[in-house]
């Protein structure tokens, strides 16, 4: 997107919201354009709530990166209206992304005030022991509960496989 002196702060979030949803997920806003106005549009579009519209989606809309649980856990909060939440979790482990990044943007979200305590949602054994060791080693806040599946058809995972634990 050009800057024009015609182009306002409206202008660009409806622009920008109808590229996200056909799929553009980049944006480039060199110093050079727009005598240097494009920053300042696109910053009050995302301001207005271009992040959380109907164009929120691309490869940071789930999962467990640093990018997603940063800006999930502001958005959430926003919506919220709250500062804080007691405990935040890592809903379903994430196969893309590595454990200790998962654990060192839960820490952050933790020492930024955010959240007092993180757990995880429907990890395997193996995946709580390691956030535990990285955590342990990194001298990082480990994870405090985990939410499983457990029902009278579903107990194995609670009553076995987590007592090590």
């Amino acid at each position: 997107m050009q800057y024009d002196e015609k182009y306002t702060v409206d202008m660009w979030y409806e622009m920008t919201t109808t590229a996200l949803e056909h799929g553009v997920n980049f944006i480039d806003t060199t110093e050079e354009y727009g005598m240097r106005q494009s920053k300042t549009l696109l910053g009050g579009a995302i301001k207005k709530g271009v992040n959380e519209g109907p164009g929120d989606c691309g490869p940071n809309d789930q999962g467990n990166t640093r990018k997603h649980i940063l800006e999930g856990t502001q958005a959430s909060l926003r919506r919220l209206d709250l500062d804080y939440v007691d405990v935040i979790f890592c809903h379903r482990p994430d196969p893309f992304t590595p454990i200790e990044e998962t654990v060192r943007a839960m820490n952050y979200v933790i020492n930024k005030g955010w959240a007092f305590y993180w757990g995880t949602t429907e990890w395997l054994p193996s995946q709580i022991h390691e956030a535990c060791e990285i955590a342990d080693r990194r001298t990082l806040i480990r994870p405090i509960v985990e939410q499983s599946q457990y029902n009278i058809f579903e107990r194995s995972r609670v009553e076995y496989a987590y007592v090590d634990l």
